[in-house]
């Protein structure tokens, strides 16, 4: 809990919690403005609101997510190299891996208030131009829960990436062709879509309910073994500092 404070009180000073605020207000405009100007293509279809919104709009939102968590982790990172701060915390008597998983949850914070804000769209998008379901709310839950489970691969990913470079331009161009070879990936496959930074765009309506669970499994042990990735990177490296 120390470090998440620490963390969050470090990027007061930079333009993280603005930039994930105006990302969530982007990426929520986007079903909005597709149904305020194609609504005619979606209302009358034989499935739930819900399900409608997110497989016409979902790949652009998904897309926005994950372009914010990489900028996200760079610039938490981009902040202890510069001015070598990042030497400066190793002196002291805290693990430097505790650093990490302190912005681990603040970017999983940032990460969930731009789900909140999507889901407030989807929600409010789901009232106004269909007729709302009794399980709405339920269904609207089980998606952004869904969604969040596959994305802490990535935002654990990101933070490893970012962590690794003191060039915070490096780390954001690997982060951003990991997200364009995700977009490339078939999806009909399951095991390319396993690659980290693709699975934030499944979605679950796609799929029967065993994928459903062979997905949520690979993202609770993809997002272990990374975490286990850094911890073993931060030791192998302050053997050769």
């Amino acid at each position: 809990m120390s470090s998440f404070v620490l963390e969050r009180r470090k990027v007061k000073r930079t333009g993280f919690m603005p930039a994930f605020w105006g990302g969530g207000i982007l990426a929520a405009a986007v079903p909005v403005v597709d149904m305020a100007l194609r609504s005619e293509m979606y209302v009358g279809r034989n499935d739930s609101p819900v399900n409608i919104l997110l497989d016409a709009n979902w790949q652009m939102m998904s897309m926005l997510n994950i372009l914010l968590i990489v900028a996200g982790a760079c610039i938490m990172y981009h902040t202890e190299y510069a001015d070598n701060a990042i030497q400066r915390m190793c002196t002291l008597p805290t693990k430097e891996s505790a650093m990490f998983f302190g912005k681990t949850a603040v970017l999983i914070t940032g990460s969930i208030l731009l789900l909140v804000i999507e889901a407030v769209s989807v929600f409010c998008c789901s009232l106004y131009w269909f007729e709302p379901t009794a399980d709405l709310y339920i269904e609207i839950f089980k998606n952004f829960g869904f969604f969040f489970l596959l994305m802490l691969p990535v935002i654990l990913l990101s933070l490893v990436i970012a962590s690794m470079s003191r060039n915070m331009w490096i780390s954001l161009g690997i982060g951003v062709v990991c997200v364009f070879v995700a977009t490339m990936i078939p999806t009909r496959n399951f095991l390319p879509t396993l690659f980290p930074f693709a699975m934030p765009f499944q979605r679950l309506g796609n799929h029967a309910a065993d994928a459903v669970r062979n997905y949520a499994i690979a993202g609770a042990v993809e997002t272990a073994l990374i975490a286990l990735l850094e911890v073993i990177i931060l030791k192998v490296r302050r053997l050769f500092e």
